[in-house]
């Protein structure tokens, strides 16, 4: 079973080329006012698939990927494909607490949210139900959504420092954030690093 959720995510990922080339669909999305690196858009509402792991950033991000990949390639109660779409949408959660017998004890761990953005053609009540009860399909109001653009290696630190500098920016233009930031990937790992794009968002009024 693990190799063929290795597979599935290789063919997933085929959706872009070595060089960048993007195929997989999109989130149609209007933008409001472009700043160069820095945009505001507007986002309609949407449906994804969405997964919670416990872990540090690159773990949990191997683990989500592979939940939501094994969704879109047919581990559904209608055992149904669905097209790729881009990008993988990734964000810190709230701490999840544990409990300890005889004495309570609370425990911090890192708890990440992944989501894929569904096709636009679907909606909650056609949206395949998830085999893996560790999958969610939840629907996402429209939104207006700040948003950094750059390239090179997607890591934690890399989105800390891009976090960072989009708060800094809406806060001396402005803008009211009303949301954690999140990540957001379009490239596999294996695109030149150049060549990948990559995003922070934060929601706005």
């Amino acid at each position: 079973m693990q190799k063929l959720i290795t597979v599935i995510t290789t063919l997933f990922l085929t959706g872009c080329s070595l060089f960048g080339v993007r195929t997989a669909d999109q989130p149609n999305y209007q933008v409001l006012n472009d700043y160069g690196h820095i945009q505001i858009r507007h986002y309609p509402a949407l449906v994804v698939a969405q997964t919670e792991i416990t872990g540090d950033y690159k773990n949990s991000s191997n683990e989500g990927f592979k939940r939501l990949a094994g969704y879109i390639f047919g581990n559904n109660q209608k055992q149904q494909k669905l097209s790729m779409t881009a990008p993988v949408l990734q964000e810190q959660s709230a701490e999840k607490m544990a409990m300890t017998a005889p004495v309570l004890q609370q425990k911090s761990d890192e708890v990440w949210l992944m989501a894929f953005v569904l096709p636009k053609d679907y909606t909650l009540a056609t949206a395949p139900i998830p085999g893996d009860a560790q999958v969610l399909i939840k629907a996402i109001p429209e939104k207006k959504v700040a948003v950094i653009q750059y390239s090179g290696g997607l890591s934690e630190q890399g989105i800390k420092i891009k976090s960072d500098e989009l708060v800094t920016w809406l806060t001396n233009h402005d803008y009211k954030i009303i949301s954690p930031s999140r990540s957001a990937a379009y490239d596999p790992p294996w695109t030149l690093p150049f060549l990948r794009r990559n995003e922070v968002h934060f929601d706005i009024e």
